[in-house]
Formats: C-alpha cells, sequence, structure tokens
C-alpha cells in the first residue's frame, strides 16, 4: 500500500480516536457545568455516551420524557462559548442537535438552563473546558439539513416594499406545504373550539362563522378581507351569508390559489382577490363591513395609526370593523430571546403590542370599541393540532422545503403553543364600529353570536 493510501486508511481510526477523546471530555464538562441543575436531563452524545444529568436524576425522579442529542463537540462547545442567544436554535435548525420524544417537554429546557447557577471559579472551569474540545465531526448534523437556517432580511420602518418581501418570505414557501397541516379550507389562523374533542376543520368552519355572525353579514353587502391568505373567508362569507367580498394579499403564491379555489366554488362573480398593500386601495365609504384576520401583526406599530385610518377611510358610516391578531404581555416590541427569534427566522416585519394599546390606537382612529374577546386558549389548541400535522407529514414536507425549513416551522409553532399556555402572548378579536351620530346598528344582546 502507498504512503497516500496507508494514510487514507488510518484517518477514520484516527478520527475516531478524537471523537471519543471528545466524547470524553464533553460528558466531564456536561457533568460539571449541570451540577447544580435542580432538573433531570437525558443527553447522547455524538459517539453514543448517554449522559444522566441534574439532581432530579438522583432523587427518584421518573424517566425524563425526551433525550437531547449532540451530535458535534461544536455543540457542546456552543452552549458554553456562543453568545448568539439562538445559537441552540441554530444547531436545531442545521441538525447538530435533536430530540427524541416529547418535543413539547423539551422546550421547557430553555427556562431550566436559564436557572443554572455557577460560581465565578465554576463559570472560568467551564469556559477553559469548552475550548479544550476537539473540532471534530463538524458536519455532524442530520441527513437533509443545510449549513445555516433561511433568515429573512430586516426590517426598518415597515415600508411597502419591506412588508412585501417579509410575506414572500413567510408565505412563499410553498403552497403544497401549508397544506400538509392546515385544515382543508387552508385556515392559517386561531381555530374556534367549542371543546378540545373538536377536529381542526370543524373548529375552522366554527371560527369563520363566529367571525361572520359578529360582522352581521347581509346578502349584497360589500365586505373587505385585509390579508385575506388563501381565501377561506371569502369564500364563506359568499356562500352563507351572500356578501359580495374583495380580499387583498401580499403574497403572491396565496393569491394564485385563493384565484384557483374562488374559482372552483363558483364564486367569481361575488368574490375577487388582489394582490395590493392596504395603504393603497382606493375610494372612501366602499365597504359596508372589514375584516382583518392575522394581518396587523405585520403592520409594524408605528403604522397603526396609518393602518386603522386607512380601515376608517374604507369603511360606510356606522360601519363595522373586526381586527383579529396576535398581543404581547408587554408593551412595545422590545428586544428579546423571542422577539429575535420571530423576526430572524419566521416574521421579519412581526410586531406585537398589548391588547390595550391595539384598542387605544383604534379609539384615536375614531373607532367605536363594541366587543372584546380573548382566544388563547384555541389558538393553543390550533397550534397543538398544526405541530402534530406537521410531524405526521415530515416525509411529505421534505418533498416542498428542506429539513431545516421544516424544523424552523415545528420550533416555532411549538414554542407559540406554549406562550399561549402561559399567557405571554394571548390573541383577541376586537370588534368596532366607525363612530357615527346616533344609535348603533348592534344588537342589544350578544345572543346572535351563540345560535
Amino acid at each position: 500500500m502507498s504512503a497516500q493510501g496507508q494514510a487514507a486508511a488510518l484517518q477514520p481510526r484516527l478520527h475516531s480516536g478524537l471523537a471519543t477523546h471528545g466524547a470524553d471530555q464533553a460528558a466531564a464538562l456536561l457533568q460539571r457545568l449541570f451540577r447544580h441543575f435542580d432538573g433531570h436531563l437525558a443527553l447522547r452524545l455524538w459517539e453514543g455516551t448517554l449522559l444522566t444529568l441534574g439532581r432530579a436524576a438522583h432523587h427518584g425522579a421518573p424517566e425524563p420524557r425526551y433525550t437531547l442529542i449532540c451530535r458535534s463537540p461544536n455543540v457542546v462547545r456552543s452552549m458554553v462559548l456562543g453568545r448568539d442567544p439562538l445559537r441552540m436554535a441554530e444547531a436545531y435548525f442545521r441538525g447538530e442537535i435533536d430530540i427524541e420524544g416529547d418535543f413539547f417537554a423539551a422546550m421547557h429546557l430553555k427556562d431550566q438552563l436559564e436557572s443554572i447557577q455557577l460560581s465565578a471559579r465554576d463559570r472560568l472551569r467551564t469556559w477553559f473546558a469548552a475550548l479544550r474540545l476537539p473540532t471534530v465531526n463538524a458536519e455532524g448534523r442530520a441527513q437533509g439539513t443545510e449549513t445555516s437556517a433561511r433568515q429573512g432580511r430586516r426590517v426598518k420602518g415597515h415600508a411597502r416594499h419591506e412588508n412585501s418581501a417579509s410575506i414572500a418570505f413567510h408565505y412563499d414557501v410553498s403552497n403544497a406545504f401549508y397544506a400538509l397541516w392546515l385544515d382543508q379550507a387552508m385556515v392559517y389562523s386561531c381555530a374556534y373550539f367549542e371543546s378540545p374533542e373538536i377536529d381542526l376543520a370543524q373548529a375552522q368552519q366554527a371560527k369563520l362563522d363566529h367571525i361572520c355572525r359578529k360582522l352581521l353579514l347581509k346578502p349584497g353587502e360589500q365586505l373587505l378581507d385585509i390579508g385575506c391568505g388563501w381565501g377561506a373567508l371569502l369564500i364563506h362569507a359568499a356562500r352563507h351569508y351572500g356578501v359580495h367580498a374583495h380580499g387583498v394579499t401580499l403574497s403572491r403564491h396565496q393569491l394564485a390559489l385563493a384565484r384557483q379555489r374562488i374559482d372552483e366554488a363558483g364564486l367569481q362573480d361575488r368574490v375577487t382577490v388582489e394582490l395590493r398593500d392596504y395603504r393603497d386601495l382606493e375610494g372612501t365609504a366602499v365597504y359596508d363591513k372589514v375584516v382583518s384576520v392575522g394581518m396587523f401583526e405585520h403592520v409594524g406599530l408605528k403604522n397603526l395609526p396609518v393602518y386603522f385610518a386607512t380601515v376608517r377611510r374604507l369603511l360606510k358610516p356606522a360601519g363595522l370593523f373586526l381586527n383579529h391578531g396576535i398581543t404581547h404581555f408587554a408593551e412595545g416590541w422590545n428586544k428579546t430571546l423571542s422577539t429575535e427569534f420571530i423576526n430572524r427566522y419566521v416574521f421579519p416585519d412581526g410586531q406585537l403590542d398589548t391588547v390595550g394599546n391595539v384598542q387605544r390606537a383604534m379609539e384615536h382612529a375614531d373607532f367605536e370599541i363594541a366587543d372584546v374577546e380573548s382566544l388563547r386558549p384555541h389558538y393553543a389548541l390550533t397550534l397543538r393540532h398544526w405541530v402534530a400535522r406537521l410531524e405526521r407529514n415530515h416525509e411529505r414536507a421534505l418533498q416542498h422545503v428542506s429539513e431545516s425549513t421544516y424544523r424552523i416551522w415545528r420550533l416555532y409553532m411549538t414554542t407559540c403553543a406554549l406562550e399561549f399556555e402561559s399567557g405571554e402572548i394571548g390573541v383577541y378579536q376586537v370588534l368596532a364600529s366607525k363612530r357615527a351620530v346616533g344609535a348603533t346598528s348592534l344588537p342589544l344582546t350578544r345572543r346572535h353570536l351563540y345560535p
């Protein structure tokens, strides 16, 4: 055998030896790092070593519901040395970290890790130990994942071109991908569950009906849907309530499928959709009713006055407006781990505020608030349905998107479900009327909402 051949044959053995040595170092480092951890964590290293970490493991705690898998020494090093707070999410997107078992339970690890307290001496020793980890198996990641997850371009002023690019980043992934985990009508917003046992399709139809009843839709009325998605609400309102409906979207993929579905429903004479920014809608007192579901999160907080003023201009006197959107428990959109995650990987233009501030902005635009309903538990249930459907269709999803994109959506929807359950974020339907002199057009009671 030539010298070159001998060297090539020796490489796997050298690599294996370094990997094993790196695993021993990593195991010792992790044991030290988690020495004061009150929880119970199962962690498997790249060469198969299974570690049981945390104080609870020695006090008869039940077995962890998941196992964290580190596919490279670089992951362990990043846990200690990395400066980007989203480094662990990036490692998961690249497939360098995997989770076996209960994915929802694993998401609580972030909060548990933040509770670990190390002395200055332990921090220094941990830092030096991480530096000594060998750089081997640097490409060790799950098959099909990319070296870097797709990121949206940072939005600065919510200008038209920025919003359009952000919508394309999120929604123009693939209609077929969304169809794998949404309901048949492809409603990409919070469903409405009369009980947790209701299936997703029924809950989404109930939500569409709930909105139409709140708006008191009547045959022949003109309805505008700002951010109409794939057209589910437009079609439902025209088919069951007899309205003439118009929708606007910034997604070319949504536009094409919405028009196709309108044609298939035979509603071309009553339902139209166009690619248009809400700010460019023309006319005054054009529509009897206006609805926006899951769109105003993209508007930008500084643009809320423009958004609500535009809706007011388009509404006829005493017309009704229903704004359905996600809210935050804290005022403003400050830089946190959650906001950075959303803006970097999911919604580059996303911004949330408290429901109180949203209502205040509506009142400043001369709207009279008529009804406010929280749907927070409904969105948590909706997201759990979406995650389960996405996971069941993992292999089919990879026909339309990369493994990294699949992982981004899985992580995003799982963490959102947990944030809705904890109350960190909420979702509200705010019904308002264009302020007018005299009696309101709304009924005296809410009985019409619950036939």
